[in-house]
């Protein structure tokens, strides 16, 4: 049962300076290390990280380990109009000492790349949206599944074959976090497929020496008419 207490605890939480500026640095949906968050609220990393375990405890951030990186974001999307709700009552956002910079400072890693087999980077990402946002692709915080308009699409797509081949052994589809957004694009069986049918279509080349791929002019229309996703 909620209790007067309960509402005075979760207000007091989000009633710090520094506390408020990671709120608001996690309202675009990135999910950002402590380091980042204690940079832009201001803080020691040793601060940042007792700010970030109240938090966790109650239930208000979690944390995604991915490697040997932790990343925060915002628990649900209650916390997110909670926080959005305050800012509207306040007349602004909060503000922050300085604003995170997250992923790699090449501007073609962060454009398009590999993460292992499968898309990255803003390209990546946006192919997943894309997906999610047209009822292909339904994804979950531990995995995904391909719905039947999905099936269609990919089949038009020319990856049907690969994908049906390719499924022992492995995730079929499961989201992975991107490094440069911190949104998740597509890994598995399914993400390795789109990378491998993209470069098959001329519409990205590999970069020797790096994993940065390079949009081709095919691939800047492609994508846009298949896909939906802007990437000039």
């Amino acid at each position: 049962m909620l209790t007067i207490v309960a509402i005075a605890e979760t207000a007091a939480l989000l009633g710090e300076p520094a506390r408020a500026a990671m709120f608001s640095a996690l309202m675009d949906g990135r999910a950002l290390t402590a380091a980042e968050l204690a940079a832009t609220a201001g803080v020691t990393p040793q601060t940042a990280s007792g700010h970030l375990g109240r938090l966790i405890e109650a239930g208000l951030l979690v944390v995604e380990k991915q490697g040997r990186h932790r990343y925060h974001r915002l628990a649900s999307p209650a916390v997110a109009r909670m926080v959005e709700s305050i800012m509207q009552v306040a007349g602004a956002a909060p503000r922050q000492a300085r604003p995170p910079r997250v992923g790699p400072a090449d501007a073609a890693l962060r454009a398009a790349r590999t993460c292992y087999d499968h898309l990255a980077g803003r390209l990546g990402v946006g192919i997943a949206d894309a997906l999610v946002a047209r009822g292909h692709v339904e994804l979950g915080a531990d995995g995904g599944a391909v719905t039947p308009t999905g099936e269609a699409f990919l089949a038009s797509f020319g990856i049907a074959a690969r994908l049906d081949g390719a499924r022992r052994g492995r995730p079929f589809c499961r989201p992975c976090l991107d490094w440069s957004e911190r949104r998740p694009h597509l890994a598995g069986v399914l993400g390795a497929s789109l990378c491998v049918r993209c470069l098959e279509l001329g519409w990205l080349r590999r970069r020797p020496g790096t994993r940065a791929l390079e949009i081709t002019h095919e691939g800047r229309r492609g994508f846009g008419e298949r896909f939906g996703v802007d990437a000039g």
